[in-house]
């Protein structure tokens, strides 16, 4: 597949993930009914951590054998690591992917915009810590958080990968985990471990979304980085 194509798919799978993960959040995680009594009909957290996961699973089979269907950078740093994507590829698709984040939030921001009443300052999906986090958790929380996470991430991908795994089932396992390490995270950061869903978001909310997106840049990346080394080491890949 030449790269041109993969640039495409992983442009156009950034964006659903985003779109449909971050929309989720923006859109349906609290939908509070008409009337004197109003019922909250919003899909909350467990709703939102199946939309990021559902993402990641239907673009694993639309466009996994095109371009592998990474949808993030700190996943391709992870497979350049491990020995399992080209590193001469790495920048072209984390460009891909961060263009593919930013349409999607912009149309999300397009569709949330239309409804009275609309504001970024509820957070528009961006991660955060501190006085941002959603539960209130820490720099240093958030930070081990997003790299533990994303570390056991890149474990599933890589090992559910494996030539020696089950084949045909790798976009269950990665969507489900992307499922779990939602529904751990979100109180923390809103969950990240995707550079890319972080920058989208982020730009149309300004102001701290930007100043504090170092950490969702630098930390996913490390953990992506750590499983990279740990998963060949642990599978035997190294020494073959």
């Amino acid at each position: 597949m030449n790269l041109k194509s993969k640039l495409v798919a992983e442009t156009f799978g950034t964006f659903w993930l985003v779109f449909g993960g971050c929309g989720s959040a923006v859109l349906a995680a609290m939908f509070l009914s008409g009337g004197d009594s109003p019922v909250n009909l919003g899909i909350g957290f467990v709703g939102v951590s199946l939309a990021f996961g559902l993402t990641v699973l239907t673009m694993a089979y639309a466009i996994g054998h095109i371009s592998g269907c990474h949808l993030n950078p700190a996943v391709t740093i992870g497979l350049a690591t491990g020995g399992r994507h080209p590193k001469s590829e790495v920048l072209p698709y984390i460009v891909a992917q961060v263009i593919g984040g930013i349409a999607g939030a912009g149309v999300l921001y397009l569709i949330a915009s239309g409804k009275g009443g609309f504001s970024t300052e509820g957070g528009f999906a961006s991660n955060g810590f501190g006085e941002h986090s959603p539960g209130g958790y820490s720099m240093t929380a958030a930070f081990v958080a997003e790299v533990v996470l994303t570390f056991f991430f890149l474990l599933i991908i890589l090992g559910a990968t494996d030539k020696r795994a089950p084949q045909g089932f790798a976009p269950i396992a990665i969507g489900l985990g992307l499922t779990l390490i939602h529904l751990i995270g979100i109180p923390v950061t809103n969950l990240s471990v995707n550079p890319a869903r972080s920058t989208g978001p982020a730009l149309f909310v300004g102001g701290w979304a930007v100043q504090q997106l170092w950490l969702f840049w630098v930390a996913p990346i490390l953990g992506a980085v750590l499983a990279g080394v740990v998963y060949p080491i642990l599978s035997g890949e190294r020494e073959s």
